[in-house]
């Protein structure tokens, strides 16, 4: 987890600057959020809304934009600190905490209407049973659990620069050792120069299906979809809702769960 946090310190300053982000754009008024998670999660105006992995906050501040009380949360203070500016500058009311997931309990209280996280989350997370269990401790009697990210599946394939076609290179299923590597890059910018190593871990779909029933959340609805949110593969391609596909669009690349705390 150090080295992970070390990495995304790295990472989001570039992350901030680049064409991928396009931070002038969200400060001109441009919403961040994509169409799943807008039609899927509906009207937020009033609710209180808890967003894990947050990065620099510009989705965040984007649901403060459509009328919810938003809190977000990332380990990286770096990320942390530009969601708080961006909050000020623009004036948009928001919570930000620097924390780990794990120890969010320690430094937050309160229950919230929803719990959100999207994209690229999955991976970076060690032990979802952990990870369930903070959501629902979050989750007022009633509320919603919302993940968009993408479809474990895709994982398994080779992304490397020169891949030409879908090539099978590891595991489906989870490993309790993460798989270590030093990045030339991201998946927002290419050719930068990071000193701290990335882990991640691999959790099938039943995975998390069960870390969240188990933590007694009741699944809505899972919905899966042949559309990645960044060009994971040299021969996706890309629409013009800015989408991205593999020819004949025959394996998922995101899914999105919604999930309900019971109420006692």
């Amino acid at each position: 987890m150090k080295s992970n946090r070390g990495l995304w310190n790295e990472w989001t300053p570039h992350h901030a600057q680049s064409e991928f982000y396009d931070l002038e754009g969200f400060k001109n008024g441009r919403c961040t959020l994509k169409s799943i998670e807008l039609e899927e999660l509906g009207d937020v105006s009033g609710k209180s809304l808890l967003h894990l992995q947050c990065h620099f906050g510009m989705d965040t501040l984007s649901w403060a934009r459509r009328g919810a009380k938003v809190t977000g949360v990332d380990f990286s203070d770096n990320a942390i600190d530009i969601a708080r500016s961006l909050s000020k500058e623009l004036g948009i009311e928001a919570s930000f905490i620097c924390s780990n997931i794990y120890d969010l309990p320690q430094n937050l209280d309160g229950e919230f209407d929803i719990v959100f996280t999207s994209y690229g989350v999955i991976c970076w997370i060690p032990d979802l049973k952990k990870w369930a269990e903070v959501i629902a401790h979050f989750l007022k009697p009633g509320g919603i659990f919302y993940i968009v990210t993408g479809h474990p599946f895709a994982t398994v394939f080779n992304e490397s620069k020169d891949a030409t076609e879908l090539e099978i290179i590891r595991s489906y299923f989870h490993s309790l050792e993460p798989e270590g590597y030093l990045p030339d890059g991201s998946y927002a910018v290419s050719n930068i120069s990071v000193s701290n190593r990335g882990y991640e871990w691999t959790h099938s779909l039943s995975d998390v299906i069960n870390a969240l029933i188990n933590a007694g959340l009741k699944i809505e609805f899972l919905h899966e979809f042949p559309l990645g949110f960044f060009k994971a593969y040299p021969i996706m391609e890309q629409d013009e809702a800015g989408w991205w596909h593999i020819e004949g669009d025959r394996i998922p690349l995101t899914f999105s769960l919604k999930a309900i705390r019971f109420i006692d």
